[in-house]
């Protein structure tokens, strides 16, 4: 199977995208938005200054590009300590995790992305090391192995998932601090553009921004990208300017509508009104129906529709709402036949 284009909208990062890095906040005091999670975590720091001790484990789980790995290097920054970076898969033998964890200084951090997806083995040694902050080390190998006790320097373990429930119950029981991130509202996400688009010299007007915004699925990575993208059609085809005018017409080469939704997203709630009469089905009918991945649909996809009322889960399967026939311009059925709605 070839693989599928990147959509200028997906949440996760793209191969070599390096433009949000520099444009990341160093100190809380330059984060936008998430509110509560930052008042947290000022206190969160605070107490462990005045105790002169390390940070708690720290848990940031929410979905992708909301700024749970900036918000790792931002508690470095303030607790001026050095921070480790890996990830799930990347770390494969209990030995890699003992190596990185061997290099600590007290008071670093080590920050895994993607922690779900920890083997059980490589976690094995992890609790006892976010617990008593000692490695057990098992030397030779049949009847004369022996274990070795050695002794860590305070540090702290911060987390980051889009999938909090794949993390099982004794590592996610070891996090002393976790926090859901939840996605932006428009006028937090007007400042995030703004700010990079002054960090970035682009002229933009605030009609033009808002409009970014608005279009950016409360998500920063994708304002950010947009950004760069109506930045190249105001270059080439406007005056070089980000207005209204010039981000408007930039998404809509880009097939993205007024409220974040591009091609896929349509062709999901599509499918689920024109062939199913608007629900409910399967997430895997939905997807052998569009030709994508079951996985893309629930992960990327979904969140979205669900958190702006598009889509509904139900015992049976996903239903269209009628916010979702409106956008789209189909009449909501007078009797639709869609079961009684479960929490998502």
């Amino acid at each position: 199977m070839n693989a599928e284009p990147p959509r200028i909208i997906d949440p996760q990062p793209e191969e070599g995208e390096q433009l949000d890095n520099a444009l990341r906040p160093r100190f809380l005091k330059d984060v936008i938005g998430q509110n509560q999670v930052i008042e947290n975590l000022q206190i969160l720091i605070k107490a462990a200054q005045q105790r002169n001790d390390a940070l708690d484990h720290v848990l940031f789980y929410g979905p992708p590009g909301l700024g749970k790995t900036t918000l790792a290097h931002v508690l470095a920054n303030e607790m001026g300590v050095n921070i480790k970076v890996s990830s799930g898969p990347a770390i494969e033998r209990p030995g890699d995790l003992a190596a990185i964890l061997s290099n600590l200084n007290g008071g670093d951090i080590l920050f895994i992305d993607e922690i779900h997806r920890l083997g059980k083995a490589v976690e094995e040694v992890l609790y006892p090391a976010m617990e008593d902050f000692a490695l057990d080390i098992i030397i030779g190998k049949g009847p004369s192995a022996r274990s070795i006790r050695l002794k860590l320097p305070r540090f702290t373990v911060i987390g980051a998932t889009t999938r909090l429930a794949l993390i099982s119950s004794p590592l996610r029981t070891r996090f002393g601090a976790i926090y859901r991130l939840d996605y932006y509202d428009p006028n937090a996400l007007k400042y995030i553009v703004l700010n990079a688009a002054e960090r970035l010299h682009i002229q933009a007007d605030e009609k033009g921004v808002e409009e970014i915004a608005r279009r950016s699925r409360g998500t920063p990575r994708v304002a950010l990208r947009l950004l760069r993208r109506v930045r190249d059609y105001a270059q080439v085809r406007a005056s070089g300017t980000i207005t209204r005018e010039a981000a408007s017409e930039a998404m809509s080469l880009l097939s993205i509508d007024a409220l974040g939704l591009d091609e896929i997203d349509r062709m999901v709630l599509e499918t689920i009104i024109k062939k199913y009469n608007g629900g409910p089905v399967g997430l895997s009918t939905i997807a052998a129906s569009i030709s994508e991945e079951a996985d893309t649909i629930m992960d990327v996809v979904e969140p979205y529709l669900l958190q702006i009322g598009f889509l509904s889960r139900t015992p049976q399967g996903r239903c269209a709402t009628q916010l979702a026939y409106e956008h789209l311009g189909y009449t909501f059925p007078d009797n639709p036949s869609q079961p009684s709605l479960i929490p998502s």
